[in-house]
This record gives C-alpha cells, sequence and structure tokens, in this order.
C-alpha cells in the first residue's frame, strides 16, 4: 500500500476533482463545499481502488492537507504528485521531502514548496 501527502494553499471548491479527473479512471469525491473538517472520497488507478481524504483548514487553515492510498497511484512519490497538483492548480503546494520519522524535531524539518518562483526547500514558516 502506498501513500502520497501533498498540502495545497488556498484550495477553492471543485479543484481538486477538476484535477483528479485527468489522473484517475474512476472518481467518487464530492468537492463543492470545503467547509468540512474532513471529505472521503475514492477512486480507481489501473483498475485498482484509491482512498482519498481531504483535510480542509490544515498547517494554519490555508492548506489543504490532501491524502491518496492504493497499492497503484497515478503518482510516485509526494514530489512528483504536488509537481501535477502544481501545474494544473497553479497554486502552492507543499510536500515533505521523505525521511521525516514520527518523534524527529519538527524545527529542523523542510518542506519543497512549489509556486510561481519555483521548487524550493524550505522551513514551513
Amino acid at each position: 500500500m502506498q501513500d502520497l501527502e501533498i498540502y495545497i494553499r488556498d484550495l477553492e471548491p471543485g479543484q481538486l476533482s477538476h484535477w483528479l479527473q485527468a489522473h484517475l479512471d474512476e472518481l467518487e469525491l464530492d468537492d463543492a463545499s470545503l467547509d468540512r473538517p474532513m471529505l472521503k472520497g475514492q477512486g480507481k488507478a489501473s483498475a485498482q481502488p484509491v482512498s482519498i481524504s481531504l483535510y480542509p483548514g490544515a498547517m494554519g487553515r490555508r492548506y489543504a492537507c490532501l491524502v491518496l492510498e492504493g497499492s497503484e497511484l497515478p503518482w510516485a512519490s509526494d514530489l512528483a504528485c504536488a509537481r501535477s497538483a502544481w501545474e494544473a492548480l497553479q497554486i502552492e503546494v507543499r510536500c515533505s521531502p521523505g525521511g521525516w520519522q514520527e518523534g524527529d524535531p519538527v524545527a529542523d524539518e523542510k518542506w519543497w514548496r512549489l509556486d510561481q518562483r519555483g521548487e524550493q526547500l524550505v522551513a514551513w514558516n
């Protein structure tokens, strides 16, 4: 089972499903309203189920956390998923560079930030 996690800044209703429809064989996700604490959906990639979880208001309320889980996903890494989201949505996307473990100091943690300035490793704040 693979999981991908990205953070999308200032996500508007409908943007997520519009982007995911281009990459999944099937998609069931109601993101017409983002005023709920969590949205769940499902899709298929290469005929395999994909679980979709969206947490609007994550990381300081301006970001939505997207988690995709499945044995087959359209992207091989968080960064590849973030690149696809940035290209389609043209709004800031962040993801972990990988290797973070529970208990690691958050102050030292760097994140990929993808926006109009390019791709940069930055501290979250």
